[in-house]
């Protein structure tokens, strides 16, 4: 469903919170290492209830309570590389100093003002992503700015929190959470609400990624960033979509969303035209005592119920389509899933799924409905099935009043799921076992932005363009900057960090084994002449492949240590007496053929420049 819009006509507000993990030695509250484990059935487990706490005012947040609805076993995979602060069982320690400097980096390319003083907050968390129902989050500075083409956008502010747990299974029970991802330092980046087209978001969100990046200290790679997107429109609701994966979906994001309140905003005026009303959930079980439809009969048949609401003046308004495949319907059932439904079924696309026209009568009559109504049906277990008919009555009520605020989640199709209401002042209070932290942004030097390294790169290692580019955006910028600062050609490491890793890739090679620390083996062998540069591409295949060997080993055993100049000569002067005739007829002519083959001969253990140097030589010998 795409439908253009006047954004400026509509009232377009949208803001963002960019939320990338930091690249630091330690977690943020211990000092366990921030690499992930793959899950592992000998992992220790240990399960936990969470349920929301109240701030020190008394007060409980709306989004925590109702997420504590939903009774869950929460489940923990621990590891040799865990510890007792990450399970909760441990005050967290100080804030991590290398994460502190690279927040106050961050802070400098945005031109905003760091706090005197970081203070650690609590925000409650009670969906099992946290072992202690609580993110800890600190305020590093306020009040920056960025430029994009559409104008100026503020920021507001930037915050040093702690990464929750990774998802890593669902039970019927609850959730399987991996605990190697929990505590990573997780820098929170808020805009002001100064976007108005969805073009303007996605340019201010790649912005933000290219100064983060800039940094070379945060995580690359899927699930490091995710943006959540913040969208108003005049006669809306602010909606905060979380979960935005890509920043090449932003765009189509804020449109979608833009689209959905605006289609929520005309069901409005239809439905007081209508003078719609929500009337009580009532049981209509009765109504399919013989049905012959599978999902109702199944509830009914384990002992469950099918609980109904007439929705007065809601007839055909179920079903608008509200974006691609999302229908008001689809809001309803969202909300009824929370609650352990699988779904509802609504009039205004029954008869189906095994429902008959006399079942729809019937039920009309049971719930007394007339023609201008909807009615809508919940078949679950009994307390699951009369929760799940509130949930839905509460959010047609909700359609009357027009756009509810509330927070949702990000699909893969660029529509977006109902989550859980927005979270309000009462989720966040004092973290009292850290210290706070007294900040001296002084000593932090502001970095080179990734746009002035590709410059640099240009005038001060020659690289063209491209490759610049390639370079400086690209995941291994701080490996390129480290071996060239030791004295590798910078030619030489921007091509074996940008192609030739690209082209092994193409050909299956898991160059994801590859380290740092094989790459700089690597090229210190090729630079201490132990290693033909012909050779690296071989040489790093086969460490990915192998990658607990040392790198000296796997070229000796694959013989690509580096030929002698003797070595070289030799086998040059057999491929040249080998096509003595054609060097007699076509003299220098014949050096690109031969060059080939003498390469082809030597098999990567000679550097081309030494092969070219000697080719020549014995072609004039004989020319």
């Amino acid at each position: 469903m795409t439908t253009a819009h006047d954004y400026e006509a509509l009232g377009l507000v949208a803001g963002l919170e960019i939320h990338q993990q930091l690249d630091t030695a330690s977690k943020l509250f211990c000092t366990c290492p921030t690499e992930l484990r793959e899950p592992e059935a000998s992992a220790r487990q240990f399960t936990r209830y969470l349920h929301p706490t109240r701030s020190e005012l008394g007060e409980l947040d709306e989004a925590a309570v109702e997420e504590s609805k939903v009774e869950r076993e929460f489940t923990y995979l621990a590891y040799d590389t865990t510890c007792l602060v990450e399970e909760d069982d441990e005050p967290p320690h100080r804030l991590d100093d290398e994460a502190l400097e690279t927040v106050l980096e961050v802070a400098q390319l945005m031109d905003m003002t760091p706090v005197d003083q970081a203070n650690v907050m609590r925000k409650i968390v009670v969906d099992g992503s946290n072992t202690s129902g609580f993110q800890r989050s600190t305020l590093v500075a306020t009040g920056g700015a960025i430029e994009t083409s559409e104008g100026a956008v503020g920021i507001e502010d930037m915050m040093l929190e702690e990464e929750s747990a990774q998802r890593v299974d669902e039970t019927d029970d609850g959730v399987v959470y991996s605990l190697d991802r929990l505590g990573i330092p997780l820098v929170e980046i808020g805009t002001s609400p100064d976007i108005r087209t969805p073009e303007q978001a996605q340019e201010a969100a790649e912005r933000i990624g290219m100064l983060l990046r800039s940094t070379g200290k945060v995580k690359r790679g899927l699930g490091t960033i995710r943006q959540d997107v913040n969208v108003s429109i005049a006669d809306g609701a602010r909606v905060e979509i979380k979960g935005v994966q890509s920043l090449d979906d932003i765009a189509d994001i804020v449109r979608t969303e833009v689209g959905r309140q605006a289609e929520l905003v005309d069901i409005r005026d239809e439905l007081a035209a209508q003078e719609a009303t929500v009337h009580e959930p009532q049981d209509v079980s009765t109504v399919f005592a013989d049905t012959g439809s599978g999902v109702v009969a199944g509830a009914l048949n384990d002992g469950g119920s099918v609980f109904g609401v007439r929705l007065e003046g809601f007839d055909g308004l179920v079903g608008r389509e509200i974006a691609t495949d999302r229908r008001l319907g689809t809001e309803f059932s969202d909300h009824a899933k929370r609650h352990g439904a699988g779904g509802i079924f609504h009039t205004d696309e029954l008869p189906a799924y095994g429902v008959t026209d006399d079942e729809v009568a019937a039920l009309r009559d049971a719930v007394d409905a007339g023609e201008a109504d909807a009615v809508a049906i919940v078949a679950a277990a009994t307390e699951v099935a009369e929760s799940a008919i509130e949930a839905v009555a509460a959010r047609a009520q909700t359609a009357i009043d027009g756009v509810p605020e509330e927070t949702r989640g990000a699909n893969q199709d660029g529509t977006t799921r109902y989550l859980r209401p927005l979270p309000g002042a009462a989720r966040m209070y004092p973290e009292t076992d850290v210290p706070p932290v007294e900040l001296d942004p002084s000593d932090v030097a502001k970095p080179e932005l990734l746009t002035e390294k590709v410059d640099r790169y240009r005038a001060e290692h020659d690289l063209d363009a491209g490759l610049a580019e390639q370079v400086a955006f690209g995941t291994h910028m701080p490996l390129f900057e480290s071996v060239v600062a030791d004295g590798i050609n910078p030619t030489f490491a921007a091509t074996t960090l940008e192609s030739t890793l690209t082209e092994l890739r193409r050909d299956d090679v898991p160059v994801e084994n590859l380290t740092d620390e094989h790459l700089e083996t690597v090229f210190a062998m090729a630079d201490g002449g132990d290693l033909a540069k012909e050779g690296v591409p071989d040489l790093l295949s086969a460490i990915a492949t192998d990658p607990d060997r040392d790198p000296a080993a796997v070229a000796e055993e694959a013989g690509l240590g580096s030929a002698a100049e003797d070595d070289v000569r030799e086998a040059v002067i057999e491929v040249v007496e080998r096509n003595a005739g054609q060097v007699e007829d076509e003299g220098m002519q014949a050096f690109s053929g031969l060059m080939g083959e003498c390469m082809g001969a030597l098999r990567g253990k000679a550097d081309g420049d030494l092969v070219s140097q000697v080719l020549r030589e014995e072609i004039q010998k004989r020319a």
